[in-house]
């Protein structure tokens, strides 16, 4: 303080004596970033889960993703992440073989503890390129066919090339070669729920180069060691737009391979329509997935419902079908909170309310760039071919 206090006397005692235009004239001394960056995420969530013909599951994690990234060099940078889970309060299934903890005849929480490499890639930014080499997290969209599963603690990466391009104008191309899915079951797992071997080509496009409209396409070639189950080929397209007001989104894909007997060929359409009425803002949509549609690398629970009563059948496509008619309205509250609330009816093949209905809602409050906490409640009522389900979960997250 005596130094920054003596610096300061000093250069105001020549400000004063004749040189008014010292002080901007001497050159800026700009600070240069750090070689290596430490980076911080951490996530404390209580959560309950009740499904029928099990027990009520209580689990309290506390997880911390902790990694060192390095500043660019000629276009060259690196990351390494390590992610950390432990758990508080134990009782709850943590929803694989091996996974702890694993309470066999408590509901499924998939959020167990584990220590595990989360991400280590050399990435390459340059000729309007970024290309990345290593174990990385990918997102496609909105994630309802390769996503990394970031509600859950333990998120969803992928040992994988991977290269996005954006140098023809408006148009982004997007290409991933995986070799191994890491899932969100942890280090403890045992076989496929820990990682899966693969050989997967994921191609995706997104065209803004028409006012106001959004294009995007993509071809997702998936091949798997086991379970063999999950192979498909999947080729789709979406707009998403404005006409008169409303926000508006529309989707739809083919696949080949579908089921679990990979047997079936199955198509996969999803709309929205939304409009803002001030700071209030509802949305109308319909998903549907024929019987078998699977999405083995979707992040699931943002689909059909916060309960996760879908959540296996629509990773393996063992369903007959899926239609989810949905009414969401989000509005803020005060100090800042925002509300959104979310009505689904849930049908098979056939749009209706065979399979039941769910209620969700969802507070968020954002303190600031770091702080953001986040309580969530859904119940899915089941009309018999699927158990009813109540979760309720409160967490706080931190990232640096």
């Amino acid at each position: 303080m005596k130094n920054q206090f003596a610096v300061l006397l000093f250069t105001s005692s020549f400000a004063t004596a004749g040189s008014p235009d010292l002080l901007t004239t001497l050159p800026a001394t700009a600070k240069e970033p750090s070689w290596i960056t430490p980076t911080i995420n951490i996530r404390a969530r209580y959560e309950f889960a009740d499904v029928d013909g099990f027990d009520a599951s209580h689990a309290l994690t506390i997880r911390e993703r902790l990694g060192l990234k390095t500043r660019d060099w000629n276009g060259f940078s690196a990351l390494v992440e390590g992610e950390f889970s432990q758990a508080a309060i134990d009782d709850y299934n943590g929803g694989a073989a091996g996974a702890k903890p694993f309470v066999l005849n408590n509901s499924v929480i998939g959020d167990p503890e584990t220590n595990e490499l989360n991400q280590a890639f050399l990435q390459y930014s340059g000729f309007e390129s970024m290309v990345r080499l290593g174990r990385q997290r990918i997102i496609y969209d909105n994630a309802a066919f390769v996503g990394n599963v970031g509600w859950r603690q333990n998120e969803q990466t992928f040992d994988a090339f991977s290269i996005s391009n954006k140098s023809i104008t408006d148009l982004t191309l997007n290409y991933a070669f995986v070799d191994q899915v890491n899932r969100i079951f942890g280090s403890d797992a045992i076989g496929i729920a820990r990682n899966v071997d693969s050989n997967l080509h994921l191609f995706n496009a997104a065209y803004t180069g028409f006012e106001g409209l959004q294009l995007g396409g993509y071809v997702y070639l998936m091949d798997f060691d086991q379970p063999s189950g999950w192979n498909n080929q999947t080729y789709g397209f979406s707009a998403a737009g404005n006409l008169l007001g409303f926000d508006l989104y529309g989707e739809f894909a083919y696949q080949q391979d579908a089921g679990p007997a990979n047997s079936l060929n199955a198509c996969y359409y999803h709309g929205t329509a939304g409009k803002k009425f001030g700071d209030q803002n509802v949305t109308i949509g319909l998903e549907h997935l024929d019987a078998g549609f699977q999405t083995p690398l979707a992040t699931v629970h943002a689909f059909n419902g916060y309960a996760d009563a879908f959540i296996g059948q629509r990773i393996a496509g063992t369903h007959g079908g899926i239609s989810d008619i949905y009414l969401s309205h989000t509005l803020p509250l005060v100090a800042g909170l925002k509300w959104t609330n979310v009505a689904h009816a849930f049908g098979d093949d056939a749009i209706s309310t065979d399979l039941g209905w769910e209620f969700d809602s969802v507070l968020v409050k954002k303190f600031d760039e770091s702080f953001t906490a986040i309580a969530k409640f859904a119940h899915f009522e089941s009309e018999g071919k699927l158990p009813t389900t109540t979760r309720f979960s409160v967490e706080m997250n931190y990232s640096f």
